[in-house]
């Protein structure tokens, strides 16, 4: 779940004021590498109360997320991790779901955009869900829908904060797995820009298993953008879930578009 869920953060267009809706232009594309050092001493029980687990549960995630614009309205998506943990039951360390595909602009104007997105994974040595073992499941497919829309320094509800414009982006996803219950998933997104060359965000990670776990992970960031590079320093915690670990910590990221 977290390998996934990494892979789910922030896809820049021209700048990064915005999210996975919009495409990039071809030609041009952006990479964005995280690292996140996560611990659960609590999860969540098949009813959602916290309960405490039978020992810490420790992860660190080395992600790594790239899109190319290869024509007008069509994104080629890469994204994979390398993860080392522990918790009660296991040791270990290796390459998470490498996960390779395609975005469509379906739809475009000056203010609202929506993508399609079909993509095929390989599950790696790591956890490919966040609620099993190491090396569970392996090859996943799955297709995602997202809307996005931007707002101006002078309008929208958040114009306040957001002296330079910010935008607002909802993601479903339908994830079919084989070794592991096919899931959904629904991912918001809240981008604001405070000033110049500040964006904060605001982003929630929700997702269920068919007939099992069910989580919902909060992540609140600010990121520095420096020309072509934008820095990223952020906190994630799990707010609600069921048979699901509750893991939090801080996470990094480095941005560039090229």
């Amino acid at each position: 779940m977290r390998a996934a869920a990494a892979a789910l953060v922030l896809a820049a267009a021209a700048s990064p004021c915005h999210g996975s809706a919009w495409t990039q232009p071809a030609g041009k594309g952006q990479v964005i590498i995280k690292y996140e050092d996560v611990e659960a001493r609590e999860g969540f029980d098949a009813g959602g109360a916290r309960i405490a687990l039978g020992g810490p549960r420790s992860e660190r995630l080395a992600s790594v997320f790239a899109e190319y614009g290869l024509a007008p309205a069509w994104t080629l998506r890469v994204k994979t991790d390398w993860q080392s943990g522990r918790d009660a039951f296991a040791d270990y360390e290796g390459r998470g779901p490498l996960e390779l595909g395609v975005a469509w602009q379906a739809f475009r104007s000056d203010s609202t955009a929506i993508s399609v997105y079909a993509g095929l994974a390989d599950g790696g040595e790591g956890r490919n869900a966040g609620y099993a073992p190491p090396g569970a499941g392996s090859r996943d497919v799955e297709l995602r829908v997202a809307a996005g829309r931007s707002f101006s320094p002078v309008s929208g509800p958040l114009a306040r904060m957001a002296i330079e414009g910010g935008f607002a982006e909802a993601q479903l996803a339908r994830r079919g797995r084989r070794g592991l219950p096919d899931e959904t998933r629904l991912d918001l997104t809240v981008g604001v820009r405070p000033g110049r060359g500040w964006l904060v965000l605001g982003q929630l990670y929700a997702g269920a298993a068919d007939g099992g776990p069910r989580w919902v992970n909060a992540e609140t960031s600010v990121v520095r953008e420096i020309g072509r590079w934008n820095l990223q320093l952020g906190w994630r915690t799990a707010v609600a879930g069921r048979d699901a670990p509750a893991s939090d910590g801080p996470v990094l990221g480095v941005w560039h578009r090229f």
